[in-house]
């Protein structure tokens, strides 16, 4: 579909032909009308779909329309990094439109924090903000959205795995009740859903499919234990020339060694986390894409929302919890008709996450064993909690069809003796586990008998039948 049939403002479209956007994406032909209806929306699809374009352009053909006298519209994305892209792309989008935006993200309360004051005190048509940064703002007073016309949460969903649902609902309690108000969202689990009733009046929904990685992705899949995983690494990159790579790493304490590992093996890296300033990512950042280094190392933080293409390999150090998580991830490679490399290590906890892959793209993937073969030690076997469990169920069935697990067949209790016995007699009949049962029994029937004793001062229940015989 083309964007001229969208009746969209002459200024709008002269900004999306300046931006080389040639046919709507699905997520774009569906969400435009529906936007431009004044309609509230709920939309799943996944990351490098074109969603954001998506909402922005339908808001920025708002802004052509209508004077704003402060700020029209809010978008609240869950870091820094997707705030500042779409900034970007309001940038280059609104030339045309002339409209005003600006990025408000955490930091340090120097010249940013200043320059958003004032765009939040004085208006602007988008603001784009992570939410703690944003309440920060709200508790000073001198911000107001008595004029918002529009919410956009983009990323709901990890906004809301990150924890940000109480800050969310907070950011809404200062906005006015008659909005407009979108919410975006790679993945649908039942907390969006949930989400969506409290905040959306009568949404239209649209759902796209999570498309299968393309077949240019060479997927590899090993089997490592967490100490065999950095050698396997070295041993994979060996020889391997013109690398562009992103490596994911569920854990913060994991960036600096994998760093340091591989500036030994000569080859340029740096890491970021979110215990990185502000500063230094997007410092890192910029370096990566400009291609001043070839491997970037980060946490989960980068995973989805910040725009890294075009990329040689990726690994994913850990497998990622979410099954649409990996394809978003290994989607960032192989673009342009270009071919990639997806490798990911395995270990015995992340095997059960393996499994969700699988049933996602439904099909079994070849896991590959490779350390003893380097001289690392055996990698763990490929055994997740579901076939243990069936294996075990399935023995037990066994075992009744056999007669095995009736009680008849099972050994006879050994006999104990009267309840005159003592307790080191009973040992002796019972055996060592009689013996160590034994005397926190008598202590357990002592007690009882002493609670079942009347209270001194508590008049003793006399029977009536016994009172007529006396």
């Amino acid at each position: 579909m083309n964007f001229n049939e969208f009746e969209l403002h002459e200024d709008v479209l002269n900004a999306v032909d300046s931006m080389n956007y040639q046919l709507a994406t699905p997520i774009q032909e569906q969400a435009i009308p529906h936007i431009l209806s004044g309609k509230d929306l709920l939309a799943c699809a996944q990351t490098g779909t074109g969603k954001t374009a998506a909402y922005l352009i339908p808001i920025l053909d708002k802004v052509a329309h209508e004077a704003n006298a402060h700020t029209g519209a809010l978008i609240l994305v869950p870091t820094r990094e997707l705030a500042v892209q779409i900034d970007q792309q309001i940038q280059g989008l609104g030339y045309f439109v002339g409209a005003t935006s600006i990025a408000v993200y955490g930091g340090n309360k120097g010249p940013e924090w200043d320059q958003q004051k004032k765009a939040l005190t004085q208006g602007a048509d988008i603001i784009i903000a992570t939410p703690g940064r944003l309440i920060a703002h709200l508790q000073l007073g001198y911000v107001h959205f008595r004029d918002l016309r529009h919410l956009v949460l983009d990323e709901a969903d990890r906004m809301l795995d990150m924890g940000f649902l109480g800050d969310i609902l907070k950011i809404m309690s200062y906005l006015p009740n008659e909005r407009q108000t979108l919410m975006f969202s790679a993945t649908m689990p039942p907390k969006i859903g949930d989400l969506a009733k409290r905040i959306l009046k009568d949404p239209e929904e649209i759902r796209l499919a999570v498309s299968r990685p393309a077949d240019r992705i060479d997927q590899q899949f090993y089997l490592a234990k967490d100490e065999q995983k950095l050698p396997l690494l070295m041993h994979l990159l060996k020889g391997v020339e013109n690398i562009s790579m992103v490596l994911f790493t569920s854990r913060k304490s994991n960036v600096e060694p994998i760093v340091r590992a591989l500036r030994k093996l000569g080859l340029g890296a740096h890491g970021i986390s979110s215990d990185s300033e502000q500063g230094e990512r997007e410092i890192v950042l910029r370096d990566f894409k400009n291609r001043q280094f070839p491997i970037l190392v980060a946490t989960d933080v980068l995973s989805r929302g910040i725009d890294i293409d075009n990329l040689s390999h990726v690994v994913n150090y850990d497998v990622p919890r979410d099954p649409e998580d990996y394809v978003h991830r290994i989607g960032r490679t192989a673009r342009a008709e270009s071919k990639g490399t997806a490798m990911t290590f395995i270990n015995e906890h992340d095997q059960k996450y393996v499994l969700k892959i699988e049933r996602l793209f439904e099909k079994e993937l070849e896991k590959k064993s490779v350390t003893a073969e380097l001289g690392l030690g055996e990698a763990p076997v490929f055994e997740p909690p579901r076939f243990r469990t069936a294996g075990r169920n399935s023995n037990r069935k066994n075992r009744k069809k056999s007669g095995q697990g009736a009680p008849s067949a099972r050994k006879p209790r050994p006999e104990t003796k009267p309840q005159h016995t003592t307790g080191a007699e009973t040992a002796v009949v019972a055996g060592d586990a009689a013996a160590a049962i034994a005397p926190n029994a008598a202590g357990r029937a002592k007690r009882r008998n002493k609670r079942r004793r009347p209270k001194k001062d508590q008049p003793k229940t006399v029977n009536p039948t016994e009172a007529q015989a006396s």
